[in-house]
């Protein structure tokens, strides 16, 4: 029925070769085993979904042979009506078949380096900036992966002006690589006595974390200076000179790292946010060098794009990519995004197999 379906056999024997060396000679090799198993991830959903396609073949002929033979016209009527279900499921798993084979992202497995910071708006955009923190870190302890601060800066109101944050797990990437833009929040600050609506705005960067092997900072190249951190003052405020600040030369990229307190911590941190930010910027003149031809309807991930609004007085969230809008918002700032996470993934999957 399906050239997809043709495929299965094909697909089962490269799985079936796959689990072969994963057995046995990918135990002794770390790197071959970590590549073989991202192949396998992206194939066995690939082959337990044109299994679920061939067996709605088989009850889609046998509904088909039914009608065909006509003898009782009431079985007729209810094969005929089992058929029109059973086609509208293949045409689903068929679209979402089409969609799982699309090669995946090569940063697809990578943990991130999360930067969320204040915009226009002043004290209410600080408020929005440790609200929206708050939102992915309640999803983030949802999925069950790990969080971890590397740098922030406090506005003293209990709101951030910058905070930088590094999240670990699994399919993290995959699954924030989309809220990378200009977050607009519509409703009454709390700085505001006079009950008026105000729009304020943050810009959140998501950047797929660099190992060490994915790209080379050369000593020369970094300025590191070591300063007393700064704070909103009392116990907070250190009394050595624990700061850290790298510049990278080549690119002007400065880090500034004070959460620690210790020295080494901060200038750890500080070099895995700068490795990101710089393997961020060579995959940025990649995807622009591909993308010069086209524009993703999911957008770009420029941190200028204005990609959703968080209108609080009619608790409706909007995401201006894929015009889909919820009345929902107070579950979404709990961490409940997956409907959001969701639709993004699904309309870049379509967009990219228009593309195939």
């Amino acid at each position: 029925m399906s050239e997809l379906t043709d495929k299965l056999e094909g697909f089962s024997a490269q799985l079936e070769e796959l689990d072969k060396k994963l057995s046995g000679e990918a135990l002794n090799d770390m790197k071959l085993y970590k590549t073989l198993m991202q192949e396998r991830s992206h194939l066995a959903p690939v082959v337990d979904k044109l299994t679920e396609m061939k067996n709605l073949e088989k009850e889609i002929e046998d509904s088909k042979e039914l009608i065909r033979s006509g003898d009782d016209p009431e079985l007729v009527e209810m094969a005929k009506e089992e058929l029109s279900t059973l086609e509208k499921d293949y045409e689903k798993k068929e679209k979402e078949c089409r969609i799982l084979l699309i090669p995946p992202d090569p940063l697809e497995g990578k943990n991130i380096i999360m930067e969320i910071r204040a915009g226009t708006g002043g004290d209410e955009a600080s408020l929005f900036a440790a609200d929206i923190f708050r939102m992915y870190s309640h999803y983030a302890e949802k999925q069950r992966w790990k969080m971890e601060i590397m740098s922030s800066s406090e506005s003293g109101i209990g709101g951030y002006k910058e905070i930088v944050v590094s999240i670990s797990g699994k399919d993290v990437y995959g699954s924030l690589r989309f809220e990378s833009g200009v977050h607009r929040v519509q409703r009454v600050p709390e700085t505001e006595s006079g009950g008026r609506i105000h729009t304020s705005a943050i810009t959140v960067a998501v950047l797929p974390e660099a190992e060490e092997t994915d790209i080379e900072i050369k000593q020369e190249d970094l300025r590191i200076d070591v300063m007393r951190a700064g704070g909103p003052g009392g116990q907070c405020v250190n009394t050595t000179d624990s700061a850290v600040r790298i510049t990278h030369i080549p690119t002007g990229l400065v880090v500034i790292c004070q959460d620690e307190k210790s020295q080494i911590k901060n200038r750890a941190k500080a070099m895995r946010v700068l490795r990101s930010r710089l393997y961020e910027m060579e995959e940025a003149k990649k995807q622009k060098e591909r993308a010069d031809a086209r524009r993703n309807m999911v957008g770009s991930g420029d941190r200028s794009e204005r990609i959703r609004t968080y209108n609080f007085p009619q608790n409706r969230v909007t995401d201006h990519r894929i015009n889909l809008t919820l009345y929902k918002l107070d579950s979404i700032m709990e961490g409940d995004l997956d409907e959001l996470i969701d639709a993004l993934k699904l309309a870049a999957g379509e967009e990219a197999l228009k593309e195939a």
